[in-house]
């Protein structure tokens, strides 16, 4: 789709939620050009899992990362160079276990990142062990008599940790859910967008979602989001909460842009030498 498409072999299961995931994205990265958002300034990461393949198949610069560990990656990158639109694609288990520290304090310290959740319940990549977001009694084949653990309120989770756009989305809605992507991408401020993802193998959630998914309409006050977000017998897909506060690479850095505005490496060796010869003044 319009140069996105790699060419690499997609080896998702037959009718995998991911896949429209993917044409939610290509269809998302078209609006944000038509924005003005040129694609050289889109970057992406991947963690590890089936959400992780999707970094194959998008034609767009960026990096694989450790398990757990894109949403520091994209961290980074934003603080090496502002101009950049990171994204970093988790799945459940990667961003909500392993790397759940470094998701909070994304959000606590309101970097100006885009994290999109591929939330399917399950590590389906190693065969369907639970997550922090199983449902508890869910059989698997690591609790085969059933998860003893309340899951994660995921939303809930990251408004408590200072997010400042905080979405849920489903690729059986395959336009709303891109232009989520979009509005995210668009935000000044750390924006999650978590994933109705089935998993057709290990957990298959098209019928549940099909009936229970309904869509939000407006964000809510902040109250009102925390209070949706932690209901299990509803759906809501959209925008559940949005507002605007100071990013993170502003606050510590100011204007400064580390690589436009770096010392070469003859300025850095004269303030060496300075320092070595005792004068301090600057």
């Amino acid at each position: 789709m319009d140069g996105l498409d790699t060419g690499a072999e997609n080896t998702w299961c037959p009718g995998c939620g991911n896949f429209g995931i993917l044409r939610a994205v290509k269809k998302a990265v078209q609006r944000l050009e038509e924005t003005g958002v040129e694609r050289d300034r889109l970057v992406i990461c991947a963690g590890i899992g089936c959400h992780g393949k999707i970094f194959d198949y998008l034609h767009l610069s960026g990096l694989y990362s450790l398990h757990g560990r894109s949403v520091a990656a994209v961290s980074g990158m934003k603080m090496a160079n502002p101009e950049l639109r990171p994204i970093a694609f988790v799945g459940d288990g990667d961003a909500y276990g392993e790397g759940l520290a470094h998701l909070l304090f994304a959000a606590k310290r309101n970097m100006d990142v885009t994290v999109l959740v591929h939330n399917n319940g399950v590590y389906a990549l190693t065969t369907g062990q639970f997550t922090p977001t199983t449902a508890r009694g869910a059989r698997t084949r690591s609790s085969p008599r059933g998860n003893v653990e309340e899951p994660f309120h995921p939303l809930a989770l990251l408004l408590e940790a200072g997010a400042t756009l905080v979405a849920r989305g489903y690729p059986g809605r395959l336009d709303h859910l891109a232009e989520l992507i979009v509005q995210a991408v668009q935000h000044p401020g750390f924006a999650m967008v978590d994933i109705l993802q089935p998993c057709v193998t290990f957990h298959d959630t098209y019928k549940e979602y099909n009936k229970k998914v309904e869509v939000l309409e407006e964000p809510l006050d902040y109250p009102g989001a925390l209070v949706l977000a932690r209901e299990r017998d509803r759906l809501p897909i959209g925008i559940f909460y949005r507002t605007e506060k100071p990013v993170y690479h502003r606050e510590l850095h100011g204007d400064l842009h580390p690589i436009r505005d770096s010392l070469s490496r003859k300025q850095r060796w004269q303030l060496v030498q300075k320092l070595l010869s005792g004068e301090t003044n600057e």
